[in-house]
C-alpha cells in the first residue's frame, strides 16, 4: 500500500508560493533578473495532523554573460511521514532575445535524490511481521529536470518537466524494475503584471500540475501589491485549499511573504491548516561593480 500510494501519486513538492520563488519549478528561470537570488521555504502543511508533509527549501541562482545565461543550485527535504525525500540540484539557462522586450529561454537541472523510508516510524498490526524486512532503507538516483520560459517586459510563460530520469527506485528488493520509480511530472506556469496607476500593480499566476494518472491541479493566484513593498493576495487550489498571502519587500533587496492554505476537503475537520513561509535576498550582481 505504501509503494503504490508513492508511485501513483504527485511526487513533486507542492507551494503555494510558486510565483515568489520561480526557480524552484523552472530551472530556464535561473538568473533571469540582474542580481543574485537566495531563496528559502519553509512548508508545514495540515498542521494538527501527526506525520504531516513539510518540505524546506534553499535555492540561489546567479546571472552570466549580460543576461544570456544563468546558474542555479538548489537543496531540498521533503517529509511525509516515515518517508524522507532530499534533493540537490545544479542548473544552467539560456535565454534567447526575440524582441526588444521578449526572450525564450530554455534551462537544465541534474542533480542527486535521496528516498529514506524509517522503519522505526511506522507501526505495525504485528510487531514481529516481516514486511518491513526487504526494505532498502534509503536509496539514491540521478534525476533532471527540463524547462522553457517566454518571457516579455510584464508577462511569462513557461512548461518544466520535473524528474525527467523516471529512475527506478528500488526502496523494495523483491520489486521488479519500474514498480517504484520517479514520474514525470509537467507543470505550466503563467503570469502577467498589470500597472493599475503609480501605486498599485495586480499580479494574477497561474500553475497546472499534471502527472498521470493524478488528475490536473490548477494553482490560481492574485496579488495586489503598493509601490512594489508591500502586497496582499489570495489564491485557490482545485479539490484542496483555499490561500490567504500576505509579503514585504524592504529595502528593495529582502522578501519575507506568508501564505496560508484553508484545507476545503474532508480534512478540514482535522487540520488548521497549512502555513508557508518565504525568506528571500537579492544581492548585487558582483559584474555591476567592474
Amino acid at each position: 500500500m505504501l509503494l503504490s500510494s508513492m508511485v501513483m501519486a504527485q511526487q513533486e513538492a507542492q507551494y503555494s508560493l510558486f510565483f515568489m520563488n520561480d526557480y524552484v519549478i523552472n530551472p530556464a528561470t535561473a538568473g533571469i533578473r540582474e542580481q543574485l537570488e537566495l531563496r528559502s521555504v519553509n512548508r508545514y502543511q495540515w498542521e494538527g495532523i501527526t506525520d504531516a508533509p513539510r518540505t524546506y527549501s534553499l535555492s540561489l541562482t546567479a546571472p552570466l554573460a549580460e543576461g544570456n545565461m544563468g546558474i542555479g543550485m538548489s537543496l531540498f527535504t521533503d517529509i511525509l511521514g516515515p518517508t524522507r525525500r532530499i534533493g540537490i540540484q545544479g542548473s544552467y539557462a539560456y535565454r534567447i532575445p526575440l524582441n526588444s522586450t521578449t526572450t525564450l529561454g530554455f534551462g537544465i537541472s541534474v542533480g542527486m535524490l535521496e528516498y529514506t523510508i524509517d522503519a522505526d516510524k511506522i507501526q505495525l498490526a504485528r510487531a514481529d511481521d516481516p514486511a518491513l524486512g526487504n526494505f532498502t532503507r534509503s536509496t539514491k538516483v540521478v534525476d533532471a529536470k527540463f524547462g522553457l520560459l517566454i518571457r516579455g517586459s510584464n508577462y511569462y510563460a513557461g512548461l518544466s518537466i520535473p524528474q525527467m530520469s523516471q529512475s527506478n527506485l528500488d526502496i523494495y528488493n523483491s520489486a521488479s524494475a519500474g514498480s517504484s520509480a520517479l514520474v514525470s511530472h509537467f507543470l505550466l506556469a503563467g503570469g502577467y503584471e498589470y500597472d493599475l496607476n503609480e501605486d498599485f500593480t495586480l499580479e494574477p499566476n497561474l500553475l497546472f500540475k499534471f502527472v498521470s494518472p493524478v488528475p490536473l491541479k490548477v494553482d490560481a493566484t492574485i496579488r495586489a501589491m503598493y509601490r512594489d513593498m508591500v502586497w496582499l493576495g489570495g489564491g485557490f487550489r482545485n479539490n484542496d485549499a483555499f490561500t490567504a498571502m500576505v509579503g514585504v519587500k524592504w529595502n528593495n533587496k529582502i522578501h519575507i511573504a506568508y501564505a496560508h492554505d484553508f484545507t476545503t476537503t474532508d480534512l478540514s475537520g482535522y487540520t488548521n491548516g497549512t502555513h508557508e513561509i518565504m525568506l528571500g535576498i537579492d544581492l548585487p550582481d558582483p559584474r555591476a561593480a567592474n
